[in-house]
């Protein structure tokens, strides 16, 4: 019996998904887990940055990577694309963003096309852990500082200005230090000359 090999049917996602199912709770049932699902693959398309709870935002990510290698494979062409295209982005002008912006941007990659990173947690809040949830190449500032030594982030610029006074105050101490050595040392060898002399 001849079986198709899946991944030429299903293009394979780039990143590791959890095995275990995400615990998305929903009064609506599994309708509103799916709308809940839709709205923010919607959003993330729309703003290209968007920040949510982890369970959410892990599980949207994978309905989101699919979306972007589909498009990036069949493109506006195929109907079983546009289809899935038309479901998941609940604002139709998403779809020409999609296909005209998105699959030119991500034609050439080799890896994922979303970035899923913690978000800072505030001290006094109920145990929820929030994440950012962002497409690659997205136009606002990177929330990875890729060089952690800058010069120009503004407190390294205060820590070198601290050093150099620093350094400046310690040279100016051994400055006196070796004037003042050197007067002893002349004190000492004039006292030297004349403890002879006197004897």
């Amino acid at each position: 019996m001849n079986q198709a090999d899946v991944t030429k049917l299903v293009s394979k996602l780039r990143f590791p998904v959890h095995p275990e199912r995400r615990r998305l709770r929903n009064p609506k049932g599994p309708e509103g887990r799916i709308d809940k699902l839709r709205k923010t693959v919607t959003g993330l398309i729309k703003y290209e940055r968007i920040e949510l709870n982890h369970n959410r935002a892990d599980e949207a990510r994978q309905y989101a990577e699919r979306l972007i290698s589909e498009a990036i494979r069949h493109g506006d062409c195929h109907k079983p694309t546009m289809d899935i295209a038309d479901y998941w982005l609940l604002e139709k002008e998403l779809v020409h963003k999609l296909f005209k912006v998105l699959v030119p941007r991500y034609e050439e990659f080799g890896t994922c096309y979303t970035n899923l990173l913690k978000a800072p947690r505030p001290e006094y809040t109920r145990n929820i852990e929030k994440v950012v949830l962002e497409l690659k190449g997205n136009p606002y500032p990177a929330l990875r500082n890729k060089q952690s030594n800058n010069k120009l982030l503004i407190q390294n610029v205060l820590l070198d200005a601290a050093k150099y006074d620093y350094r400046q105050s310690k040279y100016a101490e051994m400055a006196d230090k070796i004037g003042k050595g050197e007067a002893t040392i002349d004190k000492e060898k004039e006292n030297a000359a004349e403890s002879p002399a006197q004897s």
